[in-house]
């Protein structure tokens, strides 16, 4: 395996474009901003991808060559490619780490990879999000505390239309009452799938130092530990039968 991680960061860059609130938070998009603070690290190498390049930013280069893909989406679900979709599916049970970030939960990939329709229950009414580390001893909560506090949110509330996760990191508590599973933990085939909450493009998540350091980790969680292509080949048997 690669000593350093090579992620892509794949964000639609809509929100951006279109609404000042938005750009003001994340001038660059919200793909720059993941990007910047991964890239501190000597582990990691990272690259972008946005849905109006060629392919999505995904061609399959760039999936051959991606350990870690991080994916944030919202307006533009329906206008990914289902081709571009099967592709990155296929990486994942491969090997691919794959990290779904806040609305991603709706994305084509994402209910592919889960094989329900990841529906739940949202308010955006800017309120205060405590989300709890309910399972500390896993790596993706690695140098957190017992909790941490985003002040401004929007409201996930369950129930959260996901399988069983085999891993439950993150509980949010939300200052409306709702509670969300919001740091979700998978294994398909040989990839790693997380899913984390936070992320609404109108409040600055992404700059929040805790934040980072639970993506920080779970790029680190996700990167691949071996490869493995998915076929059904007949075995000749290692002994004489018979």
């Amino acid at each position: 395996m690669n000593s350093v991680a090579r992620v892509t960061i794949w964000n639609e860059f809509i929100h951006e474009k279109i609404n000042p609130e938005v750009s003001a938070i994340y001038p660059h998009g919200i793909h720059q901003c993941i990007a910047e603070f991964l890239g501190r690290s000597d582990e990691i190498e990272t690259r972008t991808a946005t849905l109006e390049e060629p392919d999505h930013g995904l061609s399959d280069e760039v999936l051959q060559s991606t350990d870690v893909l991080l994916w944030w989406g919202h307006k533009a679900h329906d206008k990914v490619s289902d081709e571009i979709v099967k592709k990155v599916h296929k990486r994942v049970l491969e090997g691919m780490g794959f990290i779904g970030l806040h609305s991603a939960h709706y994305s084509k990939i994402f209910r592919s990879l889960l094989g329900t329709e990841c529906s739940l229950k949202w308010r955006d009414d800017g309120e205060k999000e405590r989300l709890w580390v309910v399972e500390p001893s896993h790596p993706i909560a690695e140098g957190l505390g017992e909790y941490f506090e985003l002040p401004q949110v929007e409201m996930y509330g369950e129930r959260f239309d996901i399988p069983t996760p085999d891993k439950l990191v993150f509980l949010s508590w939300f200052e409306g009452g709702e509670v969300f599973r919001s740091g979700c933990c998978w294994e398909k085939g040989h990839g790693k799938i997380f899913y984390f909450r936070p992320g609404h493009e109108t409040f600055p998540i992404y700059h929040d130092p805790n934040v980072q350091k639970v993506l920080l980790n779970a790029v680190r969680w996700a990167a691949p530990k071996f490869w493995g292509k998915h076929e059904c080949p007949r075995r000749d048997p290692l002994e004489t039968i018979g």
